[in-house]
């Protein structure tokens, strides 16, 4: 699934105990991606599967993706436990 998931997305959240997801986005190349937050460093994971594996501190995170029509939706797991629900819409290339 990795090939289908390279790029640039923008995150929308959509339920659970997730805050809003306003200038949230993920680059990913391969095997490897980051969550950023507008411009702060992003967070770095690892693809696996469906599955975005976060690194370091953030090791305990689990994003699960599968496609759907706009992009992926996937669900946002924390020690194994959903704490909310995400779709990446992927984002316009810059100008």
């Amino acid at each position: 699934m990795a090939r289908g998931l390279d790029g640039d997305w923008q995150v929308h959240r959509t339920g659970g105990f997730l805050p809003p997801m306003i200038g949230v986005r993920k680059h990913i190349e391969g095997d490897r991606g980051s969550t950023s937050l507008g411009p702060l460093p992003g967070v770095p994971f690892d693809v696996v599967g469906n599955e975005l594996r976060y690194r370091g501190p953030f090791s305990g995170f689990v994003d699960t993706v599968e496609p759907s029509s706009e992009g992926y939706r996937g669900r946002a797991l924390a020690f194994g436990r959903e704490i909310g629900t995400f779709r990446l819409v992927r984002r316009a290339p810059s100008r």
